[in-house]
């Protein structure tokens, strides 16, 4: 095999975050008797996103994260709940989303068939991940599962990668390959790591960032013959 380790991201690469977000936030609204209505999501989605822009650049906490991307939600929708509980029954419904995006229970077990090494990096929350995994057909099949919560850096800091490579006992950087859907955080990370991407795009979408992406991917099926 071309690559030794295959670090994969783990939302909206092999799971389906999309699905576990709403799941969460339709359980949390309705435990707080509250219509969940589709702008309270997109205004929710693009709050999030931002913060976790911003998390990546270093420029807030996680903690932070949380609870100001509700904070900000409801001072938008006019609703007088408590972020900081509403966050974490969030994350806690959130764990519970263990939703695989297609193909990636096959091509899991393909790799692991054919005796490759695999592991998780992520940015997540460490509590929602590890439940997240645990829930899935995926539970045991990684060597390790890297969270930036664990180790005081987020993607694409250099830090992370160095935890990774310490944590699997890796010393060639050319027997590592990176797969993950974000080209900010994973593709941009593995850029300044040394290391081999593959960008997950199964939506087809432009680069219009100074990321690049050793190989490009719409479905995860295509994998295998890139580590030929």
């Amino acid at each position: 095999m071309k690559y030794e380790v295959i670090l994969f991201d783990a939302d909206d690469t092999l799971f389906d975050y999309a699905l576990a977000e709403a799941h969460a936030l339709k359980s949390t609204f309705l435990e707080h008797q509250i219509e969940l209505m589709q702008p309270h999501v997109e205004l929710y989605r693009s709050v999030n996103q931002q913060l976790w822009h911003d998390y990546e650049k270093g420029a807030v906490t996680l903690d932070f994260l949380r609870h100001e991307r509700f904070r900000k939600l409801f001072v938008e929708i006019q609703a007088d709940l408590d972020a900081i509980h509403f966050s974490e029954r969030y994350v806690d419904f959130l764990g519970e989303g263990s939703f695989l995006i297609d193909g990636a229970d096959v091509l899991v077990a393909e790799l692991l068939a054919k005796g490759q090494r695999l592991a998780i990096i992520t940015n997540g929350i460490k509590k929602t991940q590890h439940s997240r995994i645990g829930r899935s057909s995926l539970a045991n099949s990684f060597e390790h599962i890297i969270i930036s919560e664990d180790t005081g850096y987020s993607k694409p800091h250099t830090g992370i990668f160095d935890y990774a490579f310490d944590k699997l006992l890796i010393t060639d950087k050319s027997k590592v390959l990176i797969v993950g859907d974000s080209l900010t955080s994973d593709i941009q990370g593995g850029n300044n790591y040394g290391i081999d991407t593959c960008w997950f795009n199964p939506g087809h979408k432009l680069n219009s960032t100074s990321a690049n992406p050793t190989y490009e991917i719409a479905h995860l099926s295509e994998l295998p013959a890139l580590l030929v």
